[in-house]
């Protein structure tokens, strides 16, 4: 099967990099189409030896761009066209009906109650997505809390299949000496506690509320946030007016896949407990893989924790409200002490081969409808 997945940009992102993710294991041939931005995950991708074509487009309203995306999809001859992100999406599924490929699969990464993709959802944006959602055969959710929200927006329940992100659990395995070794490249003290923060510097992560936890805890507690954004200026600022600046440690982008001591699995496995704010998640990847890393996980929301039975995210709680709450929540995990740094069930349950083997039936099924 040939397939060609279609996304808006290829920056360091959860769905970008579990596109890279997912193509190294789905036994298809596949290309990548970016519309903006190729960005360090088309140079992870290429190196990987798949084919990515940058289509250059200036902005949304771009319409030049749908024309050049219909002759890369013919001159393909693809199979199928798999589309990621709302952009993408809306100009992939119409390029692709208009290049004659009738299989067309789209995968809903970012669908919050109120927002999308970290914008806020206004009646324009639906009425887009619903009108060019018919044009595809299948809308893929990351998880069931997604599909439900799917379903509310008035997408058909036949229409919706699940396929939950994956993990690469073997990559997150803690290892005590890449531990030591990560936590001297970042000039951590030796006995810091170190409290981890993964995801877009974008107000809705709420990242600010854990520099506000920081300043009410110990000094020898430090803040790893792990992401790039723009609101990484403000949360500096944020530091400074706390008092915590010197112990706030902003590590920029990682890609999941880079070299061991830089990557995000060496700086997981550097922390002692991850802390997600954040009030509205699609799915929740970094909670995920923390759990692959063996770590405490505190979160305000987390659909793949939540859609799963009680007690398969052994390590995992859930907090209500802001600073104060995690405040109570980091002093009673840290006093709990170390535990074992193994990956609970939920972590094996989104193993990335599961995904893959589950997405290919779900391209099977829409080719064979054309």
């Amino acid at each position: 099967m040939r397939a060609l997945h279609i996304i808006t940009g290829l920056g360091i992102g959860g769905a970008e990099q579990q596109l890279r993710l997912l193509l190294r294991h789905l036994p298809a041939t596949c290309d990548v189409v970016t519309l903006t931005d190729p960005g360090p995950v088309a140079e992870g991708l290429a190196a990987d030896g798949v084919r990515v074509v940058h289509l250059g487009m200036s902005g949304n309203r771009d319409l030049a761009a749908l024309p050049r995306l219909v002759k890369v999809i013919r001159a393909g001859r693809y199979d199928l066209v798999h589309t990621h992100l709302y952009r993408a999406c809306v100009y992939g599924r119409l390029a692709a009906r208009l290049a004659g490929v009738r299989a067309v699969v789209a995968t809903e990464h970012s669908l919050g109650d109120s927002q999308m993709e970290g914008r806020r959802l206004g009646p324009g944006v639906r009425a887009l997505y619903l009108a060019t959602e018919r044009l595809g055969r299948t809308t893929v959710a990351v998880s069931p809390t997604v599909a439900g929200r799917l379903r509310r927006w008035g997408v058909p329940a036949p229409r919706i299949e699940i396929v939950p992100n994956g993990v690469d659990v073997a990559r997150f395995r803690f290892d005590p000496d890449l531990r030591e070794h990560t936590r001297r490249r970042l000039g951590l003290p030796e006995d810091a506690y170190v409290i981890g923060g993964v995801g877009r510097l974008a107000p809705g992560k709420r990242f600010d509320v854990l520099i506000r936890a920081l300043a009410e805890l110990p000094g020898d507690c430090r803040l790893l946030l792990v992401g790039g954004g723009r609101q990484e200026s403000a949360l500096r600022r944020a530091a400074h007016d706390a008092g915590v600046a010197d112990r706030v440690l902003f590590a920029g982008e990682r890609p999941s896949g880079g070299a061991p001591g830089a990557d995000l699995p060496s700086l997981t496995g550097a922390m002692d407990v991850l802390a997600s704010p954040s009030p509205e998640e699609a799915f929740g990847l970094a909670v995920v893989e923390a759990l692959a890393a063996g770590l405490p996980v505190l979160y305000v929301s987390c659909p793949a924790v939540e859609d799963l039975p009680d007690g398969a995210a052994g390590g995992a709680t859930r907090v209500e409200g802001g600073a104060d709450s995690f405040v109570r929540a980091l002093t009673a995990v840290r006093a709990a002490g170390p535990a074992p740094r193994s990956a609970p069930e939920a972590a094996h349950h989104y193993c990335i081969t599961r995904s893959a083997a589950r997405l290919m039936d779900v391209y099977a099924a829409a080719v064979s409808r054309t």
